[in-house]
């Protein structure tokens, strides 16, 4: 399928995961992708093997917790491009596992700067370019985790993101504009490239990350985690012009998990 013929795609935290692999059916859907990532190294890597394959893309390093670099990557997309058809906004990843009351403020504090402002500050950018185009896709990776354990500051940035999806989506709807998100249930990295956490984990540390997962596969229907590709897959047809029609949605793709 060629879906995204002559279509400018953006996606965020593109060097590795979900990220990764949407930006790679993207490409290989016909878009031209912008990979945005503060790994400079693996998203160049990504971009690259893209271009090996065929595609056609490239990659800007910036930092999404800032507005200064949302800005940044929008403008670096229009000099080159134009225009943005397609923006899919993937920056987050919950930190720390453990019960609220062991959070400390400033733990709480970066878990809601990695996983809420991300996705503001890309979409406070991104919008005007589609409003005055009159026309754009735009799909937000939320979390099934706005129902579960051990994670609530994570928890509450992606109930932030699903909330905000459907707000502005409701702002947008005669705007030719479209905001849709997509909340994934437990998946199988594999290893992470680049880890969340870079501090050893203490013993209690690893009992709640199990029972974390154990709580989150139970509440799973399929039993099973997914994959990024998957979840790459319901982006892409969120952002597609085969779901014109469809805004204000987050769509679980969990294994039957609903939040």
């Amino acid at each position: 399928m060629n879906r995204f013929d002559n279509q400018i795609a953006l996606v965020t935290g593109a060097a590795q995961g979900v990220g990764r692999a949407t930006a790679k059916r993207l490409a290989a859907e016909g878009a031209t992708v912008v990979l945005v990532d503060r790994a400079a190294e693996l998203g160049e890597t990504v971009a690259r093997e893209i271009r090996d394959a065929g595609g056609q893309a490239s990659f800007i390093n910036a930092d999404l917790e800032t507005h200064a670099g949302a800005q940044r990557m929008v403008q670096y997309t229009m000099d080159s491009h134009g225009r943005i058809d397609v923006s899919v906004h993937n920056v987050g990843g919950t930190i720390w596992m453990k019960p609220f009351w062991e959070y400390t403020p400033d733990e709480m504090q970066r878990e809601v700067t990695r996983s809420l402002w991300p996705t503001l500050w890309s979409c406070r950018e991104v919008i005007p370019v589609m409003r005055k185009q009159g026309r754009g896709a735009i799909v937000n990776v939320g979390s099934n985790a706005t129902r579960g354990i051990y994670r609530v500051p994570y928890s509450a940035s992606k109930g932030g993101v699903h909330a905000a999806t459907v707000c502005m989506a409701l702002e947008l709807a005669e705007s030719g504009v479209r905001v849709n998100g997509v909340a994934p249930g437990a998946l199988d990295n594999g290893v992470r490239a680049i880890p969340r956490n870079t501090e050893a984990p203490s013993e209690q540390d690893r009992i709640w990350q199990r029972e974390m997962y154990t709580d989150c596969l139970a509440g799973t229907p399929m039993h099973r985690m997914g994959s990024m590709e998957e979840v790459a897959a319901a982006i892409c047809f969120l952002a597609a012009p085969e779901a014109s029609y469809i805004t204000g949605q987050v769509m679980y793709v969990a294994g039957g998990h609903v939040g």
